[in-house]
Parts: C-alpha cells; structure tokens; sequence
C-alpha cells in the first residue's frame, strides 16, 4: 500500500451526508418524527448509543428492502464534501468514514464522495424486510475511535497526523484519540470538546486546517 502523511476519518450521518439515514429509512413506515426525537436525544449524549440504535432499528421492522433505492434518492451531500476529499487526496492523505447509520447506504454513496475506507453498521434481513436488528456489532463510540486507531496503524500515520470531524456526542471517543478533533454542524457538547468549532456547514471550511 501506498504511505499516505495522514488521515482523515469523519462521521456520515449529518457530517458526510447532511440527513440522518435511519430517519430516511423511519420514513417509509410513517415513523420518521419519532425516530428523530430519540436521534437527537442519542447525538446530545442524553442516551446511551447502543441501547438507542437498537431501539430506533426496531421501528424500522418490516420495511421492504425496496426502501434502500428511495433513501439513496433522497440523500444530500454536505456542501463542499467533494472538494474536501480532494484536497486530502492532493496532499497525499486518506480519507475514511466510521458512521453509527448503515453499510446499506454507505457502500453507495462513500466511493462517490472520494471516500477511501468506511465502516458502519449492517440492517438485519428476513425475506427482503427489515428485521428490526442489527447484523453484528454495533459501531458506537468506541468503536469509532478504534476504526481511526487501526486504520492509522495499517497507514503507518502516526495518531497527531489524524483528524476526526463528526457532530454527535458518539463521535467524542474518536475526537479525543485524533491529532485534531474538530467539531462540524455539532451539538453543544461536541463543540466544548473539540479543538476546533467549524461554523458554516461546508466541509470545504476544512481544507485551510489539512497539512
């Protein structure tokens, strides 16, 4: 593999993309308001994330699997996130997505960002309906943190040449153990901790800060 001088690892839901995939995906079965309240409890460290996720996942059984195509059509970009990822690209560091949503939409929409490596969660299946559960381990916050700890090492990028950018308060733990931890679109806790405070909604604010 080719070395790259560093990483960037950011957060999908509201930081890659500007929606909240899950909410997307509450929608389809008319349970989207309810799903949103008990998303912003979690991303304002209110709940605990996983007992959260599995909790808004249930609301989401018996959802055809139909439903993925229309929540793709439905997903916005945050602004300037092409250029961002570019940039990265230009000075020669890689750029990677760790998201508390779902593999289902972001195999889709991260290569197309320029994104090089992601992990996220996967939707249980049962006869091409959403199960209610979660496939596997969750990704919480420490999860998210170890993503950016493994992904530095197998990069050999030391940990104060990465960046961690996310909104919510499971992207903390991934913030903290980053070179630089910077706080976008961001709830108010997450802007205490973090080293910088990004104010316009535009992923390319973040291009002056890369080395």
């Amino acid at each position: 593999m080719t070395s790259a001088r560093f990483l960037v690892v950011l957060d999908a839901d509201s930081t890659l993309i500007r929606n909240e995939v899950i909410e997307l995906l509450a929608d389809e079965a008319g349970r989207g308001a309810e799903v949103q309240a008990a998303t912003e409890a979690a991303m304002r460290g209110e709940v605990d994330f996983a007992t959260s996720l599995r909790s808004r996942v249930k609301a989401l059984e018996g959802i055809s699997t139909t439903a993925f195509a229309r929540v793709l059509a439905r997903v916005e970009p945050t602004p300037g996130v092409r250029e961002l990822t570019a940039a990265v690209h230009e000075r020669g560091g890689i750029v990677g997505v760790v998201s508390g949503g779902f593999h289902e939409i972001l195999d889709h929409i991260a290569p197309a960002l320029g994104v090089d490596r992601w992990r996220a969660n996967r939707l249980a299946v049962q006869h091409e309906t959403l199960a209610g559960t979660v496939d596997g381990e969750i990704v919480d916050a420490a999860a998210k943190a170890a993503s950016l700890q493994v992904w530095a090492r197998e990069l050999a990028i030391p940990q104060h040449a990465t960046i961690a950018i996310g909104d919510g308060a499971n992207d903390l733990e991934m913030m903290a153990v980053a070179g630089l931890g910077l706080a976008f679109n961001a709830k108010p806790a997450v802007r205490a901790a973090a080293s910088l405070v990004i104010g316009p909604q535009d992923l390319s604010e973040i291009i002056p800060l890369l080395p």
